[in-house]
This record gives C-alpha cells, sequence and structure tokens, in this order.
C-alpha cells in the first residue's frame, strides 16, 4: 500500500511541475488542485449526478446487451462451424473499426440519445464473443464426456461443469470489457453530444476553455470506469460462488 500510495505521490507532483511549467493559469495543463477544486464545484451541483446518470445507464445497457448476445454467439460458434463463419467476419470488422467512424455511421441510424447505447455494445461485444469462445474451448472435456455416461441432467452439467469452466475466460472478458463500454461510449457522446450526457459536458468545458473542468470530467470518467470494472469483478465472483459452488449428488 505504501508503495502505491508513494508512486500516486510521485506522479502528483510530477504533473504539478508540468503544469507550472507550462504556465498560463493552467490553460493547456490544469494542475491537480485546479482540477479537485473544479471537480468540486460540480459534485454538488444537480446538473452533474444528471449528466453521470444519463451516461452511466446508457453504458450498463450496452455493456449487459453486450454480455447476453456474446454469449449466446460464443455458444452458438463453438457449437456450429456454419455459425462461427458467419459471425467471425462482423467481429473482426467491429474489432477494426476506429470508433469515431462507427460514430458517425450511427448517427445515420439511431438518435443521439442512444448513441452510447450502441457503441458501447458493438465495441465490447467482441471481447465477450472472443472470452465465452476461450471459455468453451477450455472446458475439461473429459468431464463433458463424464457426464454424457452418467446421464447427468443439463441443469446440473451447466452448473457443476459448464459455468466452472466457462468463468474464468468470460470474467476476465467482462472487466476487460467495462473498460471498454466507458471509454467508447464517452467517446460517442462527445462526437453526437446528446443533452445531459458526460461527453456533453466535456466538449462544453474543451470550447469554453475551462482546462479544469475538462481534467475533472476526465477524472469522473476514469474513477467511475475503475469503480464499476471493481464491481463488476465482485459481482462476478459473487456469482461464481452461487452458481458454481459444491454441488452434491
Amino acid at each position: 500500500m505504501r508503495t502505491k500510495l508513494a508512486a500516486l505521490a510521485f506522479w502528483l507532483i510530477v504533473w504539478h511541475l508540468a503544469a507550472m511549467a507550462l504556465g498560463h493559469g493552467g490553460l493547456f495543463l490544469a494542475t491537480p488542485g485546479q482540477t479537485l477544486g473544479a471537480l468540486a464545484a460540480l459534485l454538488p451541483t444537480a446538473g452533474f449526478w444528471r449528466r453521470v446518470l444519463f451516461t452511466a445507464g446508457r453504458i450498463l445497457l450496452g455493456f449487459v446487451l453486450a454480455v447476453v448476445t456474446g454469449v449466446a454467439l460464443g455458444a452458438l460458434s463453438s457449437r456450429w462451424r456454419a455459425a462461427r463463419a458467419l459471425v467471425e467476419p462482423v467481429m473482426q470488422l467491429i474489432r477494426a473499426m476506429p470508433v469515431a467512424s462507427f460514430v458517425i455511421l450511427a448517427l445515420l441510424w439511431v438518435r443521439s440519445a442512444n448513441l452510447s447505447v450502441v457503441v458501447s455494445f458493438t465495441h465490447v461485444l467482441p471481447v465477450i464473443y472472443a472470452g465465452t469462445l476461450t471459455g468453451i474451448a477450455d472446458t475439461d472435456r473429459q468431464l463433458l464426456e463424464m457426464a454424457r455416461v452418467y446421464r447427468l441432467p443439463l441443469s446440473k452439467t451447466l452448473r457443476v461443469i459448464w459455468l466452472p469452466g466457462v468463468f474464468p475466460a468470460l470474467s476476465e472478458s467482462c472487466i476487460a470489457a467495462m473498460g471498454m463500454c466507458w471509454k467508447s461510449g464517452v467517446s460517442a457522446e462527445v462526437i453526437g453530444l446528446p443533452d445531459w450526457s458526460v461527453g456533453d459536458a466535456l466538449y462544453r468545458a474543451k470550447i469554453t476553455l475551462a482546462t479544469p473542468e475538462v481534467f475533472a470530467w476526465t477524472l469522473v470518467i476514469v474513477v467511475a470506469s475503475a469503480l464499476l470494472s471493481h464491481l463488476a469483478a465482485r459481482g462476478l465472483r459473487a456469482a461464481k460462488s452461487r452458481l458454481c459452488g459444491e454441488v452434491t449428488a
């Protein structure tokens, strides 16, 4: 813990010295103090929390949709080669396409208010899909063969073999995907500028040269992404304990 705090203090000092060296009152690089001051001014306002809830709700919706769809497509692709042949080119295309290009295209199809849902969904989907395929491939085939020989019910096979086998790779994918959700979702909002979104606030702070506020909103995005990733990790571990615990025959 001390090492982490020392490292954090070191980089805060470097940040402060760099901002002081650039000068101009934090116009080009806000100091840590200016950033925290801008954040402290934002926190008590209703508009701040409305923006955070607006963006978080849509990004989480995109994440949940991506998990459900990615697991379903991964299961189908692992079972049938034809399904995998159809799905793989789409996943490769999504991985290769820049966020900005997809956002501009998506604006032709959906309202800006729903843009972060679509963008976070599409950019997380390949990660969940790949994690599902990896988890299925890592599942012990001998245990599955034993389940068939002893005619273990499907519900119990899912619980004691498939879930413990798939869960490690899928959970890691979900944790990584949560951070990607925020990056892609807020990037979409900065371009689409939906009302009462974090991306809209970030853009408005930029065009008014309110650099400390730009840093404050960036800090909010980083903290929200880290917090939700942590909560997702804890939730997934709790789900494993509940669904994949020891089961008596």
